[in-house]
C-alpha cells in the first residue's frame, strides 16, 4: 500500500500471504510513475534493499528508510522524517478495526479488496 497520510491512500495491490512486500512495493512505485521534485517516500525496513532504492530514486523519490542492523556500509537518513511514518500504521489499525479484514473470511479475492475499498472510503468519512 502506497498512502500519503493516515487519511489518503495512493494505491495498493493484494498479494499472497507469503510472499515479501518488497516486489509488491516497487510495483505500486512503477505504477504512481515519475515524481516532480523533492518527494520523500517513508518505507519500512522489509524496503531497504538496493533495487527497491533504485527504482525509489530513479523514479524521483527520496527514500527515507533506516538500514537493517546487519548491512555493511549503513546510511544516514532523517530520523525526524522517518517518525511520520506511524500515520500510515494509524492507517493499517483503521483498516484492521474491520474485524472482517483483519481475519479474511472471504476466500475471494475479488470480496477482499472489496471490503478494503469500503474500509478505505468508511474510514475516509469518519
Amino acid at each position: 500500500m502506497i498512502a500519503a497520510n493516515a487519511m489518503r491512500v495512493i494505491d495498493f495491490i493484494l498479494s499472497p500471504g507469503q510472499n515479501h512486500d518488497a516486489p509488491q512495493g516497487r510495483i505500486l512505485l512503477e505504477a504512481v510513475g515519475k515524481q516532480k521534485g523533492f518527494t520523500p517516500l517513508l518505507m519500512d525496513r522489509a524496503y531497504e534493499d538496493d533495487f527497491t532504492q533504485y527504482i525509489a530514486q530513479t523514479l524521483g523519490f527520496s527514500p527515507v528508510v533506516p538500514p537493517k542492523k546487519n548491512r555493511k556500509s549503513p546510511w544516514d537518513y532523517d530520523k525526524n522524517l522517518y517518525k511520520l511514518r506511524n500515520e500510515i500504521e494509524r492507517l493499517f489499525r483503521k483498516i484492521q478495526g474491520f474485524r472482517r479484514i483483519l481475519v479474511r473470511f472471504e476466500k475471494l479475492d475479488i470480496m477482499y479488496l472489496g471490503f478494503i475499498q469500503f474500509a478505505l472510503v468508511y474510514t475516509d468519512i469518519k
